[in-house]
């Protein structure tokens, strides 16, 4: 990992760090091959075009980067996650109540589906 990333994971507040590695984890399960790179002075989750901002805050993680309606409905779930300038914030306890597969819809739906053995691109069904 690039030393600025891992600088920048290193100073993140203990009670915010289970919370990103959480998602950090997540992200890259479904983009194993994701580069992470500092963009905007955050960790940034790039596959192809697509890119993935994860941001650690006095109040939490904030996810940017992700298309309105291409979030595989969270917002709509969550409206109260939902910040300006097309913000995901979650507080540690807010995260407390979302399942994995439910951040791992959204990860899917902002950087695809996953990669096949062969590289490819996956489809929603799994299928390359």
């Amino acid at each position: 990992m690039d030393k600025s990333v891992q600088a920048y994971i290193d100073a993140i507040a203990p009670e915010n760090r289970p919370l990103f590695e959480r998602l950090h984890g997540l992200i890259l399960s479904v983009q194993p091959q994701a580069s992470v790179v500092l963009s905007y002075g955050i960790p940034t989750y790039k596959f192809g075009r697509k890119k993935l901002h994860l941001g650690a805050w006095k109040h939490g993680i904030s996810l940017y980067g992700w298309q309105r309606g291409g979030d595989a409905g969270f917002v709509e779930r969550h409206p109260t996650l939902f910040k300006p300038k097309a913000t995901i914030q979650l507080r540690p306890a807010d995260a407390d109540e979302i399942g994995d597969a439910e951040l791992v819809a959204l990860v899917r739906a902002t950087l695809g589906q996953g990669l096949s053995e062969k590289g490819e691109e996956l489809d929603a069904g799994g299928r390359g």
